[in-house]
């Protein structure tokens, strides 16, 4: 490993490069961008923020785009290795089905995919997008009584002062040894460490198995197509962009 040309503090796996934004815009938004240009497999966006802790980083898929988009679940493991690695200790880091990060219970943030939209099911696509935002700091927000069910990494402890850095390197090594995992012992084993951090109750508690074919099995067999669950974005504030609070 060896420090990022674009923070010396930051060290992160060779296969990636980095890229520091700030101001406006997504690192999502920016990631997809880079991708659709061509080239940027590898690269991992980290958009500084005092209110939100927010990256993304650009995967190079090897099987069509129906199964490859299971990648998020490998994401949505690594995000939560990686808060659960920074935070309190023995504090709960669970999903609520199937993009929303909880930290004891409140709503901290989520993940998102991205592919190309001229992609057809049964093509391997030339990249992916993985993304993720935290809610660094409710400063903002004002009393904390009213907006209940979220919290912070500020809020809850988390080193703030970098700006999460760590949290960002700490997810780069835990994507990479997730995706190992995947390698040598089938999707299964990355199925079987998202299913376990599913939350009790509502609509996780209906999830059974995410299928080989990219489809989610639920509700005592009913098959649905994984694009179906990843559209809706359900952590995300739809006028701001922004995790909800």
């Amino acid at each position: 490993m060896a420090p990022s040309p674009d923070d010396p503090d930051l060290i992160l796996p060779p296969v990636f490069s980095f890229v520091v934004m700030d101001g406006p815009g997504s690192a999502f938004d920016e990631a997809l961008d880079a991708a659709a240009s061509g080239d940027a497999t590898g690269r991992l966006v980290w958009r500084r923020s005092a209110e939100v802790l927010d990256f993304a980083v650009i995967l190079e898929p090897d099987e069509p785009l129906a199964t490859a988009r299971r990648a998020f679940f490998a994401g949505m493991v690594a995000l939560a290795e990686a808060i659960g690695a920074h935070g309190p200790p023995e504090i709960p880091v669970t999903f609520d089905w199937p993009d929303t990060l909880r930290f004891d219970g409140a709503r901290l943030g989520g993940g998102r995919l991205g592919w190309p939209p001229t992609c057809g099911e049964g093509e391997v696509p030339d990249w992916l997008v993985f993304s993720a935002t935290i809610i660094a700091s409710k400063a903002q927000a004002g009393d904390p009584g009213l907006t209940p069910d979220s919290t912070s990494l500020e809020n809850e402890g988390f080193a703030v002062e970098d700006g999460n850095g760590a949290i960002v390197e700490s997810f780069a090594r835990h994507l990479m040894k997730t995706f190992a995992v995947w390698d040598e012992d089938g999707f299964e084993a990355v199925e079987r460490r998202y299913l376990r951090r599913l939350a009790d109750g509502g609509p996780s508690a209906r999830i059974e198995r995410i299928d080989a074919n990219g489809e989610v099995l639920a509700d005592g067999g009913r098959r649905h197509p994984l694009v179906a669950v990843l559209t809706g974005v359900a952590w995300r504030n739809p006028l701001t962009g922004e995790p909800l609070l």
